[in-house]
């Protein structure tokens, strides 16, 4: 038989590629400030030229570094750039992507303590970190997943297995109409019907409303439906908006509703004194999602749950096997697969673990605190500029607002400008609908993202503004 190909490298290729590519990333990295914003128009011809049947045979190194960096990269939204301030996560901070080095390149397994002990251990600590900095009790458990969708996912699986059991026909589900489509989206894979989950109207300021949602649960219950969860929000996508969460906190109670909050971008804004004032009431919650990707600034595909009573988060997802048997837990520590709809995962909690370590949590509560400082510096700005209009205070660091023209259709205009500043590729923004209206977001929230970048993106937009008025 033929000797299959060496897949090991020796250590002078592997330092090498190692080196190539440490090198085009810092490269990369550095030259951030100059780069495009954003490069989308790509071709029809370019998407089909990386089409490809599987490669027989292999291609040297450099020269696949070289065609990612160079071919692929560009073509995209500039995500790390420090003027990226339109959808909402954060930068990817580069000890993340040197922790996630680490942790492929060693390949411990950390979905079960005794694989990992002191590798698990790690992650338990960050997730005790979280749960401190939510106000939540020692009881509490989490687990840390790929996003915030997952993480809801598990919340309401760990709802419904507590208070519905096998009846999930009748169980409802409460929530603002400005709640994240993935609670919905899970609510249904998680098996609760679509004509079961009630989306309710907002003030205007586009927090929940309270007395809506419980004239919506008595609606219910005299229908002889079953009402089990209770969703605030801790900064919406759209507006960034916080609901009044000790209000929902005290109506989930009266009902004996589950009450969750979904805080994948705003949570993490309770670490600075001025976030924490704007979240009073997040520790009432009996499950937040928290995404590190957002507001801790880590690379795509940080994700995390937190269960007030850790023990009901563990038998809504524990299940066993006969392969199992040597799997062993001491108290006071943790398995993930226990918590988890995961098995096989990588060790995530080392790219949260590394960055909070180095730099230490004060350096994180800074930047939360400025860009909560910079959002109001920028929010006056377009109040005190003529034509522009804010459709709502911001609450985190989510701006929604738009411009008003002297004349023609204000969405059109809207659109146009919007693509004006995109196709610039000096400025990344994005765009949503509020109660039918066409508006620009911006958000803030890049640990690259400092006043400088927001000074320069308000001149931008104003002379988009300008150069379009004219047309």
């Amino acid at each position: 038989m033929k000797k299959p190909t060496n897949l090991e490298l020796t250590q002078e290729a592997m330092l090498k590629m190692g080196e190539d590519a440490l090198r085009a990333v810092v490269d990369h990295i550095a030259a951030l400030p100059k780069a495009p914003r954003s490069n989308l128009e790509v071709s029809e011809e370019f998407l089909r030229s990386l089409r490809e049947p599987p490669p027989e045979q292999g291609t040297d190194f450099p020269s696949l570094l070289q065609f990612f960096m160079n071919t692929i990269v560009p073509v995209s939204i500039n995500t790390p750039h420090p003027a990226y301030i339109g959808y909402i996560p954060g930068g990817g901070l580069y000890p993340s992507a040197i922790a996630d080095f680490l942790g492929a390149a060693t390949n411990r397994y950390t979905g079960a303590w005794f694989a990992a002990p002191a590798a698990a251990r790690l992650e338990a600590n960050v997730l005790e970190w979280f749960a401190q900095w939510m106000g939540y009790p020692e009881s509490s458990r989490g687990i840390l997943t790929s996003g915030g969708s997952l993480a809801n996912f598990s919340a309401v699986v760990t709802a419904r297995r507590h208070l519905l059991g096998d009846d999930l026909s009748r169980g409802t589900l409460y929530a603002s109409d400005q709640t994240h489509h993935c609670v919905m989206k899970v609510a249904g894979l998680a098996g609760i019907p679509e004509r079961n989950i009630r989306l309710l109207d907002v003030d205007e300021n586009y927090r929940a409303v309270p007395h809506l949602f419980e004239e919506a649960i008595q609606a219910d219950l005299e229908k002889g439906l079953k009402p089990f969860l209770l969703v605030g929000n801790a900064g919406t996508t759209n507006t960034g908006a916080v609901d009044p969460l000790p209000d929902l906190a005290s109506l989930a109670k009266k009902f004996g509703l589950w009450y969750h909050i979904d805080a994948a971008y705003g949570g993490f804004f309770n670490l600075c004194e001025e976030g924490r004032k704007k979240l009073a009431g997040i520790e009432m919650s009996d499950s937040v999602v928290l995404d590190p990707h957002k507001g801790l600034f880590l690379p795509y595909g940080s994700g995390s749950l937190l269960v007030r009573e850790g023990e009901l988060l563990r038998r809504a997802h524990m299940m066993s096997a006969d392969y199992l048997q040597d799997h062993e837990t001491p108290e006071g520590e943790v398995s993930a697969t226990e918590y988890s709809p995961e098995l096989s995962r990588a060790f995530r909690g080392l790219r949260v673990w590394l960055p909070l370590k180095l730099f230490g949590v004060q350096a994180f509560r800074e930047n939360l605190a400025e860009k909560l400082h910079l959002t109001e510096w920028l929010y006056h700005k377009f109040e005190e500029e003529p034509g522009f209009e804010c459709l709502s205070a911001p609450d985190l660091s989510v701006i929604p607002f738009r411009f008003h023209p002297k004349s023609g259709d204000i969405h059109e205009f809207n659109r146009r400008l919007l693509k004006n500043i995109i196709r610039s590729q000096k400025l990344f923004l994005s765009s949503t609908l509020l109660k039918g209206q066409f508006v620009l977001r911006v958000c803030i929230l890049s640990f690259r993202t400092h006043q400088a970048e927001v000074e320069e993106a308000f001149e931008i937009i104003t002379s988009e503004v300008q150069k379009l008025a004219k047309e």
